[in-house]
């Protein structure tokens, strides 16, 4: 081997140890970065009090919407039909299985979780089959709780806090039933960080 090829292996290996030390610094610091503040979010529409329209057009309501139950809903909605099909603004809107409260004609029946798994952001989905009854990720198999949207098998439940939690919608109805959102506040003390979680209240 020539000294040049000795220097061109020695330059090599030394590289790698800079990345490598680099990749070290970057991996401490990664807890203390507010993520929330570069990933895409609804965060830049006019947040207020929005009903809950299901997919068929309608407004959800505590009367009729079927125990044991999800749909898709959008918020916030933007009225640009393309970028309110955003997958940071899908929610899975649940009304919980009787055992868990949802038969209470309330909004303590009702939950809302961005469908944004927290492991690598694919899409997962409320399933009510018996024996199931939880949220499902078909990417590499996280699993929400629906009380609480808290991950609790798969890659997510093994995420430090707040990126183990859903980010969620709270709601209010009015005296007719119908059930609103109200106005959402994107940090992880509150409604979450849609894709980085939320710290979940006691």
């Amino acid at each position: 081997m020539s000294e040049q090829d000795s220097a061109k292996d020695a330059l090599s290996r030394r590289d790698f140890l800079k990345l490598l030390g680099a990749a070290g610094v970057a991996l401490t610091f990664t807890p203390f970065v507010p993520w929330g503040k570069f990933m895409p979010n609804p965060s830049n529409a006019s947040l207020e009090r929005a009903q809950v329209i299901l997919p068929d057009g309608t407004q959800a309501n505590v009367k009729t919407f079927p125990k044991n139950h999800s749909e898709v809903i959008t918020y916030p909605k933007t009225g640009d039909t393309v970028l309110d099909q955003e997958a940071f603004k899908k929610w899975q809107f649940i009304r919980l299985p009787e055992e868990l409260g949802g038969g209470k004609d309330d909004v303590s029946a009702f939950r809302a979780y961005s469908m944004v798994c927290l492991h690598l952001w694919c899409l997962w989905k409320y399933w009510p089959q018996e024996g199931r009854k939880r949220g499902e990720c078909p990417c590499h198999g996280s699993m929400y709780n629906p009380l609480n949207g808290k991950a609790f098998a798969g890659p997510a439940s093994l995420q430090a806090a707040p990126s183990n939690v859903l980010a969620t919608l709270y709601f209010e109805t009015d005296n007719d039933g119908n059930l609103w959102i109200k106005p959402a506040v994107w940090n992880v003390n509150e409604n979450g960080v849609v894709g980085y979680g939320r710290f979940l209240k006691t």
